[in-house]
């Protein structure tokens, strides 16, 4: 073992020559460098049973084969931290796993270390499997600023199952604290993210001849965010089993279901067992339903923007359904509420809102824009006991309880008066006709104030009259305008304590394009111009690092 004075290597930035494939420190350091020809790691092993809360252990940049990690464990205030090292780690393997976590808790796998890309850790290729396998009771994970693609299977399996030992049952194991986010997840066979066990309600295991009903174990606090699925087999995202503080918000979902299976078909799915709040994703020309919420009921649907959602599924089949938004029964807690509100639903096959819930009660549809259902035609003229309204919010018969409130429902987008973007424009009929929402849904998809004047609008983006109209600057959310932009974009933020910040704009792959530190700022509200005019159209991420806190917004490019 090669022995080091006590020097904190993570933040001193000693230099390190690297004489093996794995330096092990003294207990009293903080920093495992690892290199490229190690393909496990564990915390029972000689090598890394020295690994204690609050280490770093690095991977050097560079192609490598697969990676298993297992039995390793920081704390609840002090992870264990494994990110990348002088540059990007790419992953391409022929195995079934690209990386797997096993028996561990409390750890964070992130691309951010040190590397010029927002995606500084890479899994090109998982010939026979998945991106990432998260199991065998690990819990309290983060994962983030990853680059999942190529995989055979899913992007991210994120779930104990149980087996013949028993061990793995909902009454002696829980899955807690699961992050997932700024991930850019794309070409995989099934899932992009299967978070939980989809056998909420049991599943039966043949042991020893016999067979058995167990439950598998539950997740206590799913946070799925800020990620980017393209291109997968069946559903983009799916959570299930997910019974507290679980949210799914602020994803970039396109072109999902794309082997049209049945039952795997949908932009975001909440599963039997879960209470997710589904918020600001942005969700495009998938074959499946933009979000289906098969869970326990008692959760919100909104800020959500729903495009063309099941139009290439079946184009020429009207009998072949997909919505905008789908609601079942399928594990719904007696007289709980859904909250379904500002959102905006353009173009899908069939039903903008489909809602088939009979044992949830005062549920609330309102402030929704829908537009250009398929099914409205497909009502009016091929059915009788259906009208050709039905499409916009198709409601269950027998109608149990729900509000109906000043939704705006249009057989044509023009209707609505929608800048390419969505932005609602002068004159927009959404604008302050919305339901007078006195909750807790204080902003909209873009992170402005709602209401913005004074009364809400309807769908999921607030008209504001300009740039210069009132923005809500709480916490670190800010703002880039005018979006969509042509040839320059202005970053709006809050610097509370006047720490120096770094702005950084990416391409939705994750290459970094432009760059601009604020040396000397004054607190409060911060402006920062970029010339933009030789981007290339499309969506762009930006990330502003002040002190400790990193805030990330997006805009677009035409």
């Amino acid at each position: 073992m090669i022995q080091f004075r006590k020097t904190n290597l993570f933040y001193g930035g000693l230099l390190l020559l690297i004489l093996s494939s794995v330096l092990d420190l003294p207990a009293q350091n903080n920093a495992w460098l690892v290199d490229s020809t190690v393909q496990l790691i564990d915390g029972r092993s000689p090598r890394f049973s020295l690994v204690k809360p609050g280490d770093t252990i690095f991977l050097t940049a560079g192609n490598r084969d697969k990676l298993l990690i297992r039995n390793l464990s920081g704390s609840s205030a002090q992870p264990v931290v494994i990110m990348n090292r002088g540059g990007t780690v790419h992953i391409n393997t022929a195995h079934y796993y690209g990386l797997s976590l096993s028996g561990c808790r409390y750890l964070r796998i992130s691309g951010q270390g040190n590397s010029p890309d927002f995606y500084g850790f890479q899994i090109n290729r998982v010939a026979n499997g998945a991106g990432i396998g998260l199991s065998a009771f690990s819990s309290d994970i983060e994962i983030d600023h990853l680059l999942i693609e190529n995989c055979f299977t899913a992007g991210i399996y994120a779930k104990t199952d149980p087996d013949c030992t028993f061990l793995a049952t909902r009454e002696k194991f829980t899955q807690f604290n699961t992050s997932i986010h700024d991930n850019s997840i794309a070409h995989v066979g099934n899932e992009g993210m299967y978070i939980g066990s989809s056998f909420y309600s049991g599943v039966t295991l043949n042991c020893n001849g016999k067979d058995t009903l167990v439950y598998p174990p539950v997740l206590n606090g799913v946070q799925v965010f800020n990620n980017k699925v393209a291109y997968t087999g069946w559903d983009a995202i799916q959570v299930s089993s997910a019974v507290t503080a679980c949210a799914v918000y602020g994803n970039t979902i396109e072109y999902d279901s794309q082997s049209e299976t049945d039952s795997q078909m949908s932009g975001i799915l909440i599963g039997g067992g879960s209470k997710c709040d589904c918020s600001h994703n942005y969700i495009s020309n998938g074959k499946g339903d933009g979000i289906e919420d098969h869970g326990l009921g008692g959760n919100r649907i909104y800020n959500n923007i729903i495009v063309n959602a099941g139009r290439s599924y079946f184009p020429g089949n009207p009998a072949k359904m997909k919505h905008g938004i789908f609601v079942s029964d399928v594990s719904v807690q007696k007289d709980s509420a859904f909250t379904i509100v500002f959102n905006t639903i353009i173009q899908p096959k069939s039903d903008g809102i489909r809602f088939q819930s009979v044992k949830s009660k005062n549920s609330l549809i309102a402030s929704n824009l829908v537009a250009d259902p398929g099914n409205y035609d497909y009502y009016e003229l091929g059915t009788t006991f259906f009208r050709g309204k039905d499409a916009y919010v198709m409601l269950p018969s027998p109608l149990s309880s729900i509000q109906l409130q000043h939704n705006y429902f249009t057989p044509s987008v023009a209707n609505a008066r929608l800048s390419a973007a969505f932005v609602p424009m002068t004159g927009s009929p959404l604008i302050n006709q919305g339901y007078q929402y006195n909750l807790d849904i204080t902003d909209d998809f873009l992170k402005q104030k709602r209401p913005c004047g004074d009364w809400y609008d309807i769908g999921a983006i607030e008209y504001t009259g300009g740039a210069d109209s009132l923005i809500s600057f709480s916490g670190f959310n800010p703002v880039a305008f005018p979006d969509p932009a042509h040839s320059e974009i202005t970053i709006r933020y809050l610097n509370k304590p006047a720490f120096p910040s770094v702005i950084t704009i990416y391409s939705i792959q994750g290459t970094r394009f432009l760059q601009q530190s604020v040396s000397s700022p004054v607190p409060g509200i911060q402006e920062v111009q970029f010339p933009i005019n030789r981007l290339p159209a499309g969506l762009y991420l930006f990330t502003i690092r002040t002190g400790s806190e990193i805030s990330r917004g997006k805009f677009m490019k035409l």
